[in-house]
């Protein structure tokens, strides 16, 4: 088996997560958050379209992560991010994250806005 060691370039991937915070950069933040190659910031939840509106022409995909288990996201809010140009995907924050780092490794040019397990 060969195995490569993963670069995120100046990029931060997400260490871990658990009970209402990720771990990016050796840091817990806690509660919903955005994350993408120009850092960590608040994310408001679902109400919050400007902080994920921010990321657009930055990423190409945003992965929604929607808590422990994955759900719909508000119409409105889907409409706002599509209109914008931003591919959305989501999925349950778990899986997010996981998707987040693979493609960011691959140094593509991507974004997550997580809410907390």
């Amino acid at each position: 088996m060969r195995l490569n060691e993963i670069t995120f370039n100046d990029a931060l991937p997400i260490d871990g997560y658990g009970p209402g915070f990720f771990r990016i950069g050796d840091e817990a933040v806690e509660g919903p958050l955005t994350v993408s190659p120009s850092g960590v910031g608040a994310w408001g939840g679902y109400d919050d379209a400007e902080a994920l509106l921010a990321l657009a022409g930055a990423v190409d995909v945003l992965f929604v992560g929607t808590g422990p288990e994955i759900a719909h996201l508000p119409a409105g809010l889907r409409g706002k991010l599509e209109d914008a140009g931003l591919g959305v995907e989501v999925m349950a924050s778990p899986a997010a994250c996981r998707t987040y780092n693979v493609l960011l490794a691959e140094g593509r040019r991507v974004a997550a806005a997580l809410l907390p397990v």
